[in-house]
C-alpha cells in the first residue's frame, strides 16, 4: 500500500493547475454517471471558480443557454464521444474499423487489388488500367500488323470492390429504475455516445437515433442524452399493478418501470421511415419488463408478468416482420437473472438475432463488436 506524507506548501515546488481540458474531463466523466444535476450543481460554485468556468465556455466545452443555466457545447459533447471511443475500445486499437463488412463482392466503396473482366454496368472508374492495356498488348502481339495500341471492349478489366451496405440502426437504453445501481447506467450512455461519435467518423452512410425506455419511451438526441439519468424509484410496494390512461392520465405515474414493448415499438416506426438497406435495434436493459401497452392504456405490472412478457415479444415479432434486427444486450450485475435471462433468450429466438449477456464494464466491447462485425442481410444491387 502506497504512503502518503501531507506538509504545509513552502513554495519550493510549481503549482500546476488542471488544462481547461482535464477539468472538463472530470465534470464529463461524473456527468455520464450523474446526469443533468451536475450542471445544475456547476451553478453553486463561488466565485473563486468563476475563471475556471469562464475558461471552459471559452475554450467551447460549455455555454449558457437563454436562462443562463450551464449546458455542454457542442465541442464538449463531440470531446466525450471521442474520449469514450477511446477508453472503450483501446483494446480494439489494432484493429481496422473501417465500413460494414459483407460476405460477396459488388460494386462499392473497398477496391481489392483481385481485378475481373468488364461486365455492363461496372463502373468505369474501377478500371484496372494497368491490366487493360496489358491485354490489348498481348491481343495485338498475337495479330502483327496493326500500327499503334488499339484497345478493344474484350480488354477491358476492372478491379473487384467489396459491397457494403448503409445500415438504419436504433440503440434502446434502459433507463428504469435498478440502471442506477453499479454503474450501469453510466456504461450504457457511454457506449451510446461512443457509437454516435464512431457513426459520424467512420460510418457517415449509416443513421443512428438513440431511444431510452422506462415507463414510456422517449428520443434521446446527443445532449438530451448527455444530461440523462435513470428514472428514480417513486414507489417500493412489493407488488404493483396499475393501469393508466394515456389519453387522460393521472398527475403521478411512476417513471421507473421498464417498458422493452414501448421501445421496440418507437424504434420500429423509427426505422420504417428509413430507406437503408439493413435496418437494426440494439436494446441494452438490465431487467425483465414491467410495463406495456394495451391499445390507450399503460399497464404497469411488478413483479414481471407472463402478461407482459408476451406482449413484449409480439412487438419483437412485429420488428422481425418489418425486416429488423433486434441484438439484445443483458447487463448481469447484481442479482440472479435466471429469468432475465430466459426472456432475452425469447426475444433472440423470436428475433432470430443476438442475446449477449455482460457485466457493465463488459458492454461497451460487445456492443462494439455487434455494430461493426455485425452480420449484414445480401442485397442485391439493382
Amino acid at each position: 500500500m502506497p504512503l502518503f506524507e501531507f506538509s504545509e506548501y513552502d513554495g519550493s515546488q510549481q503549482f500546476q493547475p488542471l488544462s481547461a481540458d482535464a477539468v472538463f474531463d472530470k465534470i464529463a466523466d461524473h456527468l455520464l454517471e450523474y446526469g443533468d444535476y451536475v450542471l445544475r450543481q456547476l451553478e453553486h460554485l463561488d466565485e473563486t471558480d468563476a475563471d475556471l468556468m469562464k475558461l471552459l465556455i471559452k475554450e467551447g466545452y460549455l455555454e449558457k443557454d437563454e436562462e443562463g443555466k450551464y449546458a455542454v457545447a457542442p465541442h464538449g459533447v463531440r470531446r466525450i464521444e471521442n474520449k469514450a471511443i477511446e477508453e472503450l475500445f483501446t483494446i480494439r486499437k489494432k484493429d481496422s474499423l473501417g465500413k460494414h463488412p459483407s460476405d460477396f463482392k459488388g460494386a462499392g466503396q473497398v477496391r481489392h487489388e483481385d481485378s475481373k473482366p468488364y461486365e455492363f454496368g461496372d463502373p468505369v472508374a474501377n478500371l484496372n488500367l494497368h491490366e487493360t492495356l496489358k491485354n490489348a498488348m498481348h491481343r495485338q502481339t498475337d495479330a502483327p500488323g496493326s500500327a499503334g495500341l488499339h484497345v478493344n471492349e474484350d480488354d477491358f478489366v476492372v478491379y473487384e470492390t467489396e459491397y457494403q451496405t448503409s445500415c438504419a440502426t436504433v440503440v434502446l437504453v434502459d433507463m428504469s429504475g435498478s440502471m442506477a445501481r453499479y454503474g450501469k447506467y453510466y456504461h450504457a450512455k457511454k457506449t451510446a455516445l461512443a457509437l454516435q461519435g464512431l457513426v459520424r467518423s467512420r460510418f457517415p452512410e449509416d443513421s443512428l437515433k438513440v431511444i431510452g425506455f422506462y415507463t414510456y419511451a422517449s428520443p434521446l438526441p446527443e445532449r438530451t442524452l448527455l444530461h440523462s439519468a435513470p428514472k428514480p424509484v417513486s414507489i417500493f410496494d412489493s407488488r404493483v399493478f396499475l393501469r393508466v390512461n394515456l389519453d387522460a392520465p393521472p398527475e403521478f405515474v411512476p417513471e421507473h418501470f421498464t417498458n422493452i414493448q414501448a421501445g421496440l415499438k418507437f424504434a420500429r416506426e423509427h426505422l420504417r421511415r428509413q430507406s437503408a438497406a439493413n435496418k437494426q435495434i440494439i436494446c441494452i436493459t438490465d431487467g425483465e419488463p414491467t410495463a406495456h401497452l394495451e391499445g390507450r392504456e399503460l399497464v404497469l405490472i411488478y413483479p414481471p408478468s407472463e402478461r407482459t412478457a408476451r406482449c413484449t415479444l409480439q412487438e419483437v415479432q412485429a420488428c422481425v416482420q418489418a425486416g429488423i434486427q433486434i441484438s439484445t444486450f443483458a447487463i448481469i450485475e447484481d442479482y440472479f437473472y435466471l429469468d432475465l435471462k430466459n426472456f432475452v433468450d425469447q426475444m433472440a429466438r423470436i428475433g432470430h438475432g443476438l442475446a449477449i449477456y455482460c457485466n457493465a464494464g463488459e458492454l461497451g466491447g460487445f456492443v462494439l463488436d455487434s455494430f461493426v462485425n455485425g452480420r449484414r442481410a445480401r442485397k442485391k444491387l439493382g
